[in-house]
């Protein structure tokens, strides 16, 4: 167990974490030349596309250090993007270090810091890193006094490297082997294992990746699962390299991966304790935080046949994906579909992909909003939880409406507070503190609420400051809030999937653009639509689409006026009769546009 060594990349996003994974793995031979690609560790083609990491990647490394002795390095690479903020957190239970890597031409960023605080929770020991080097723009004093004022390290414990070229790797192994303790525990007590992920595999069923911290798993074992107390036989148990490497055993310490024939998605949850079922331990392992979705929205079947294979490919997912959380809803307008909540409008978008590319699942995604609390007027104490507008109680039967709040961080240079001012400002946010950390870097904490920030508040930020702004959120609770439920009308129709809930003094402004939008994307009839938007009883914004009509005085030449007003007049009447019989189709542009609305 002493030459055992467990440790995670963390890092602001794009600092280079996957490409000194690359690195890692190259030079010690854990990947041949011919299995080398960019970005090894990113199994998902939308992962190298968008040139991020989705999911948390475990593998084994061998390395034989200075001294000659052999060691065992089990790497977790993490995602650096603010909405994966839980994979982080679950690499970081399984580790006893990490390597915190830092761009040496970006310097520290807001997710660098979130990062970081969230490893010194976890006790682990740091290695700070300053990657880039090479980099034409590297600011490499600059970021060292940087990492010191904020971890107060000593300027020789920092270690330079370049993920592209390769510098310094040799140096960073080394400091693996003397900085970051080796794994504690008693192999001869009873099996105590956390399971920090999981995978679907069609052929073997769920795969879960664990980590063990006391006794030992063999194939052939019968386990348990502490928290569901489920008992399984290890059918396979093994270690992780670029594949899955069968072994007859697993020790105290070490990282691995079982296989024991499960199909059914519910029965492995990502920070149970596996366990002998013979000879189990006292308790679970603690420090495990549930997941917490921040933004809602419905996600529904194109077809609506296709509701039950949608459910599948939901419970797979989940399975994969941990922080993903959903429940069964029905819409007038949409029919079944599921209630989903996911961390930010990046996990959203990605979730959405992997529907259409891994499961070949076509969905259709309603408004994304956040979660409220409603308070009953007659019994002040009871809640009522908003997730979904159709769940909006009754303004009348409502004391006061609740929205969450969160705590942003934003890191920049100062020629950006301005614009980053005016925008948070105008987003009903509140500053609290502005504080330059270095003489080009300035850091600026804001309360705003989160219905604000959910749409394309990080989009316009990096627009803002010309991608200079990083950003970082954690909540901080509810607050009282003016919050109004906003429906579109489509010829009196309530068309409940366009449903909105936002703050009286945007509904307005919202409501016109909304309009506006699906004026340009609805189709043309042969009848007048009418779309409104409506809070309550008032509207407060109208468009119409003008009918598509016929030419029926074409044929009239000359005569009189009252030939021509009679066959204008039966039009008439026929359109009248049309609209109240006909129904307007609402295309899937019409539910998407309406995350893509510019303010």
């Amino acid at each position: 167990m002493k030459n055992i060594r467990n440790f995670c990349i963390i890092a602001h996003i794009d600092h280079g974490k996957s490409t000194l994974a690359d690195r890692l793995l190259e030079h010690t031979k854990t990947i041949s030349d011919r299995d080398m690609q960019a970005q090894v560790l990113d199994d998902m083609d939308l992962e190298r596309e968008k040139g991020i990491t989705i999911k948390s990647h475990a593998i084994q490394m061998n390395y034989t250090a200075n001294n000659g002795e052999k060691y065992i390095f089990n790497l977790i690479d993490t995602p650096g993007h603010v909405d994966f903020s839980y994979e982080v957190s679950r690499a970081l239970a399984a580790c006893e270090g990490a390597l915190l890597l830092v761009d040496a031409a970006q310097g520290i960023q807001a997710q660098t810091i979130s990062n970081l605080y969230l490893a010194l929770e976890n006790d682990l020991e740091i290695i700070p890193v300053i990657n880039k080097i090479d980099m034409p723009g590297a600011m490499i004093e600059e970021v060292k006094d940087q990492i010191i004022e904020l971890i107060g390290v000593k300027d020789e414990d920092i270690l330079l490297a370049s993920g592209k070229t390769g510098i310094g790797i040799e140096e960073i192994l080394e400091a693996i082997v003397s900085r970051i303790p080796a794994p504690t525990g008693e192999p001869q007590a009873p099996l105590q294992a956390l399971i920090f992920d999981s995978v679907f595999n069609s052929f073997r069923g769920i795969i879960a990746y664990f980590r063990i911290y006391s006794g030992s798993i063999k194939k052939g074992d019968k386990i348990k699962f502490v928290n569901t107390g489920e008992e399984y036989e290890a059918d396979e148990v093994g270690i992780l390299k670029l594949g899955l490497e069968p072994r007859n055993e697993v020790f105290c310490g070490d990282v691995g991966y079982i296989i024991t024939g499960i199909k059914n998605a519910k029965e492995v949850k990502v920070g149970d304790t596996i366990t002998l079922a013979n000879n189990p331990c006292e308790e679970g392992i603690k420090g495990f935080q549930e997941v917490k979705p921040m933004v809602f929205a419905g996600i529904y079947p194109v077809v609506t046949e296709d509701f039950e294979e949608l459910r599948d490919c939901m419970d797979k997912l989940q399975l994969n994906d941990a922080s993903l959380t959903y429940e069964l809803e029905t819409s007038q307008a949409l029919g079944f579909g599921f209630r989903c909540g996911f961390l930010g409008m990046l996990h959203m978008e990605i979730i959405q992909e992997r529907l259409e590319r891994e499961f070949n699942q076509t969905v259709i995604t309603t408004v994304p909003n956040v979660g409220f609390i409603a308070y009953d007027h007659k019994d002040t104490d009871k809640k009522i939880t908003v997730n979904n507008p159709s769940e909006m109680p009754d303004p009348t039967r409502m004391s006061r409406i609740e929205e969450p709040w969160i705590r942003a961080q934003i890191i920049t240079k100062p020629d950006y507070i301005g614009n980053i001012m005016t925008l948070c400002l105008g987003k009903r946010g509140l500053l609290l503190n502005q504080s330059y950390l270095t003489t080009t870097r300035v850091e600026l904490m804001f309360e705003l609420p989160l219905t604000e920030i959910v749409f394309d508040f990080y989009d316009k930020l990096k627009s803002q400051t010309r991608g200079y702004a990083s950003f970082d959120y954690s909540p901080i609770g509810f607050r009282e809030s003016d919050i109004v439920k906003m429906d579109i009308l489509l010829n009196g129709d309530k068309v409940d999937a366009l449903s909105a809930l936002i703050h009286r003094s945007r509904a307005q402004d919202f409501g016109r653009k909304l309009c506006e939008k699906l004026k340009e994307l609805l189709p043309r009839q042969q009848f007048l639509i009418a779309i409104q938007a409506a809070v309550g009883a008032k509207i407060v914004a109208r468009e119409n689409i003008s009918a598509m009509r016929k030419d029926v005085t074409a044929k009239c030449y000359g005569g009189d006026i009252s030939r021509k007003r009679k066959l204008l007049e039966k039009q008439k009447e026929g359109k009248k009769r049309m609209r109240q019989i006909g129904n307007v189709e609402v295309p899937q542009e019409a539910f998407l546009a309406v995350l893509k609305l510019d303010d």
